[in-house]
């Protein structure tokens, strides 16, 4: 799954959730490589001829082009979002690859987590609402992963909300 807990105690735990990366960078050095070797294996018969020149540039634009697609995906899945449980206290940090970070806090008692099963950008939109807002929260994972995730925080705010007992 693209998101874990790490627990120091009872009430302070900490949720941190990612994009699937697909694409390792060996994978990416292996796809280019690939690429480039399917590309050049038909202008083998040109090696020496005044086409190949006229071709080449082409050629080397499909795979530069490529090579930027590629970059920036990899760069738009940069995206972190960490969820920080400390005592009676939310804090969730969005940090986005090409903007600033985005903050949210609230009072875990009146936090609430909310899955959306339509009507949201994604389906089983997940949401948590509290001090006035709602805000997103892993809209980059699979439904599944976003159900599974959404029982782990009602699990853990309606731990929050029990009256602890000395």
């Amino acid at each position: 799954m693209p998101y874990a807990w790490s627990t120091s105690s009872d009430t302070n735990q900490e949720l941190r959730a990612w994009p699937h990366q697909s694409l390792p960078p060996h994978g990416f050095v292996l796809f280019i490589g690939i690429t480039s070797c399917l590309i050049v294996v038909p202008l083998i018969p040109l090696i020496g001829s005044i086409v190949l020149w006229g071709i080449l540039p082409f050629i080397l634009a499909a795979v530069a082009g490529i090579w930027c697609a590629l970059k920036r995906s990899w760069k738009d899945n940069q995206i972190v979002e960490v969820l920080h449980f400390a005592n009676d206290h939310l804090h969730l940090t969005r940090h986005n690859p090409r903007s600033p970070t985005q903050n949210w806090e609230c009072n875990a008692y009146w936090a609430e987590a909310i899955l959306h099963a339509r009507g949201g950008p994604v389906p089983q939109y997940l949401t948590l609402r509290g001090n006035g807002r709602e805000v997103e929260l892993g809209a980059f994972l699979s439904e599944t992963e976003r159900r599974s995730l959404y029982g782990d925080l009602r699990t853990k705010l309606d731990a929050l909300k029990k009256p602890r007992q000395s």
